[in-house]
């Protein structure tokens, strides 16, 4: 991971810049001439770390989502309730995609897989 590198002419920040006739990157002053050459290609990295909480959460605000389609073709287990949405994911360890569905009930949320 790169960190912010200061100009060594006039102490401003450098930022990247390409070398198209080179195939390089390069760190380049916006006030004066300097440049040189990135010592790593890496400009910027992301990185999301998710507690278990959060993945929980995003199950339970499904039912509401108005982009996942409905189905009538299942019924809840816990409430009887007509009606759920369902979607595909991977789960962890497992190859291939799973099918849950989620409980349209407000007052339930369960939620199952197939």
């Amino acid at each position: 991971m790169s960190t912010m590198k200061f100009c060594r002419e006039c102490n401003n920040i450098l930022y990247p810049k390409e070398d198209k006739e080179q195939k390089v990157l390069l760190y380049a002053c916006r006030n004066c001439d300097h440049q040189e050459v990135a010592d790593n290609n890496c400009v910027y990295r992301n990185l999301v770390h998710h507690s278990v909480g959060e993945f929980t959460q995003v199950l339970q605000d499904v039912a509401a989502d108005p982009t996942l389609p409905r189905t009538r073709a299942v019924k809840c287990a816990v409430c009887n309730h007509p009606e759920a949405v369902f979607f595909q994911a991977t789960t962890r360890g497992e190859e291939g995609m799973t099918l849950f569905f989620v409980c349209c009930n407000p007052s339930c949320g369960y939620r199952w897989r197939d």
